[in-house]
């Protein structure tokens, strides 16, 4: 089975603080959009799990997200018999804030749940993805959605992607990188409640609204505050320049996102950055987390 794994971002991230168990209570507004790795899951009649990637930066063992999922899976599903083969082509920036290995471990749940025929609800689909990661849960469903907890307490929100005319949502992604575990302990070491916290009620009015300036106005991301990153001040600055009607950091970053009206000016601005960052894309809001490609 083939699936196409989105990458998201967070229209809002505010960070309430750090809970008794080391993670943290987050309230965030999350986006699907449609840059993708491509995610294929082969069915084994042995207990073996192998993952193989086309990026060299991933590690191909026990840590990478997808054998993960598979093992979680396997052992929700009360399932001894079977293991499974992973191929994961490469498309989502690491270290970008977009949730790339989530969203492969998403994919790999969503995957066997059909080539096992468990017919497993989200709900039960989330309760896998949690033992994996924080995000994995909203990359299972995915689409527009308020994440509350540490992302696993999900609530569905007007579809970004129902808006008319689409938005085009530019990715732009530095060079460098920051780990989650570094962001947040950059997060644990200040007064958070001396930030400036994005307004997830004023973002769920403006998409009930499809006001797309609405949207813009209202994104936010308490990471910015705290890691001060000047080269993603700088991308915010040239997308704005070139026409965004906003622009915002994802997650932890180091990505930044602009969102644009005019299409021709979200290709121009791209075409314009990617001659310092490779890593730049065009791209749109999806309705999904994950889509099945081809079920063979």
């Amino acid at each position: 089975m083939e699936i196409h794994a989105y990458a998201k971002i967070n229209l809002t991230l505010d960070i309430l603080g750090k809970r008794a168990d080391g993670y943290h209570d987050l309230v965030m507004v999350m986006q699907s959009v449609d840059l993708y790795d491509a995610v294929n899951v082969k069915l084994k009649e042995n207990t073996s799990i192998s993952v193989k990637s086309s990026s060299a930066l991933l590690v191909d063992d026990e840590s990478n997200t997808a054998y993960k999922a598979a093992k979680s899976f396997f052992e929700y599903a009360h399932i001894t018999d079977k293991g499974a083969e992973i191929e994961i082509e490469k498309n989502i920036p690491m270290e970008a804030g977009m949730a790339g290995g989530s969203a492969d471990a998403a994919a790999v749940i969503i995957a066997l749940d059909r080539l096992c025929g468990t017919g497993f609800s989200d709900h039960q689909l989330w309760e896998i993805g949690q033992k994996v990661g924080a995000d994995v849960p909203f990359c299972i469903t995915g689409g527009t959605m308020l994440a509350e907890g540490k992302g696993e307490i999900l609530s569905q929100l007007p579809p970004l992607a129902c808006f008319s005319p689409a938005p085009a949502i530019l990715l732009c992604k530095p060079d460098i990188g920051v780990s989650t575990g570094r962001a947040y302990s950059a997060v644990d070491g200040c007064d958070v409640s001396s930030l400036d916290r994005p307004d997830a009620e004023a973002m769920r009015t403006a998409l009930s609204r499809q006001d797309i300036t609405g949207v813009a106005e209202n994104l936010g991301n308490v990471f910015e505050q705290v890691l001060r990153i000047n080269e993603c001040e700088s991308i915010k600055n040239a997308m704005t320049d070139g026409g965004a009607l906003g622009a915002c950091m994802t997650g932890s970053g180091t990505t930044v996102f602009g969102i644009f009206c005019d299409q021709t000016l979200a290709q121009q601005t791209c075409f314009t950055l990617s001659d310092t960052y490779k890593n730049t894309f065009v791209t749109h809001a999806v309705d999904c987390g994950c889509r099945i490609i081809s079920d063979n």
